[in-house]
């Protein structure tokens, strides 16, 4: 049987400060700029926004989204710039009218924006993103975990049902 000792107690106890004492998501503070961390795995996309408070990034919201049939048939770049997009679309109250920083593991997008006879779908998606005052840093490792991780979560269960999207705009 289980004795739920001395040392078990202050475990717990431990566990329960720790988890409630980290902020999960954080308000967002208008003077700081936003970070942005965008990724794409071969069946889904996912992206983090959060700022930095004492070098510590600091999530403000979390978004992912499943890949439709045809968008998982894109090339590797036009799967992280529809990343890209769909972060920026998301989350476009927060970045319209602010400076962003853009982390991505993808070292190319740097440089997309600069090209002009890239194909018709990123030169659409570079279009879409010229509205926003960006920079694009290269993001490795553990640095881009969360959207990585976000990337890659499988939906098992389907919505069998007539799925709709969320209309997110608000009516002027």
């Amino acid at each position: 049987p289980f004795i739920f000792s001395e040392d078990c107690i202050k475990a717990f106890q431990m566990l329960k400060k720790k988890l409630t004492k980290a902020p999960i998501l954080i308000a967002s503070n208008w003077d700081l700029p936003f970070e942005l961390m965008c990724d794409a795995s071969d069946f889904a996309i996912g992206a983090v926004l959060g700022q930095r408070h004492e070098k510590h990034f600091r999530p403000i919201h979390y978004a992912s989204k499943p890949m439709t049939d045809a968008e998982s048939n894109y090339t590797i770049t036009e799967k992280e710039m529809l990343a890209v997009v769909y972060a920026f679309k998301k989350l476009r109250s927060y970045l319209i009218m602010n400076k962003s920083i853009l982390h991505t593991d993808h070292s190319s997008l740097k440089y997309l924006f600069a090209k002009k006879d890239a194909k018709v779908r990123l030169l659409r998606y570079v279009l879409l993103l010229q509205e926003f005052d960006f920079k694009v840093l290269d993001t490795k490792g553990a640095e881009n975990l969360t959207a990585d991780h976000l990337s890659r979560l499988e939906n098992t269960y389907e919505n069998v049902l007539d799925p709709k999207e969320i209309n997110e705009t608000f009516p002027f």
